[in-house]
């Protein structure tokens, strides 16, 4: 059986049963979306390639907890949203490198060098503004508009009541909007 046609459900019960290769292909499906995550989350490259690993790691430990109804990559990403965002909760000041957008490509072909440059700066921009709200802010934004959870989802993943969540992402989206107004402005 060729690996890359297999769904996921099925690897997911090939692992429950020993099979470690079956774990290996979730984890090269999903490392790429993985490590996106801890990256926009955490805002420096080792500590996101670090704490990916770990999501893995988890994920693996826990794949007993894992619901076959449901999708693995969603899931695996909001393990791994947890871990940075309890990283994020022990106060680590985070280190933002600007220099590397992890992946962003810049415009579509034809684009004038300045469209690209306008684009990339504004990518920075938000990049940076979403890196210094606070860790349960910045997570909610993720789950929500990077990983397209619903408010119920999220509530779950983060253990919080929904009105939180809505709350949480109001005020997130507010002080994202000041920050960017106060840079324009």
């Amino acid at each position: 059986m060729n690996m890359p046609e297999v769904e996921d459900g099925v690897l997911v019960r090939r692992v429950r049963q020993g099979d470690l290769e079956a774990y290996g292909e979730l984890v090269r499906r999903y490392q790429g979306s993985v490590f996106g995550v801890c990256y926009r989350l955490m805002g420096e490259r080792q500590e996101a390639e670090d704490l990916a690993q770990d999501a893995f790691l988890r994920g693996y430990q826990r794949l007993d907890t894992f619901d076959l109804a449901y999708p693995f990559g969603p899931w695996i990403r909001r393990v791994a949203a947890n871990l940075c965002l309890n990283r994020l909760q022990r106060n680590r000041p985070v280190t933002v490198e600007l220099d590397e957008e992890g992946g962003w490509q810049g415009g579509a072909s034809g684009s004038s060098p300045e469209a690209v440059t306008v684009r990339r700066e504004q990518a920075e921009e938000v990049r940076a503004a979403i890196l210094a709200l606070p860790p349960v802010y910045r997570t909610v934004i993720e789950l929500r508009h990077y990983q397209d959870a619903t408010y119920d989802e999220i509530a779950r993943t983060l253990h919080l009541p929904l009105s939180d969540v809505k709350s949480h992402l109001f005020r997130a989206r507010r002080m994202l909007s000041r920050r960017l107004m106060d840079h324009d402005g």
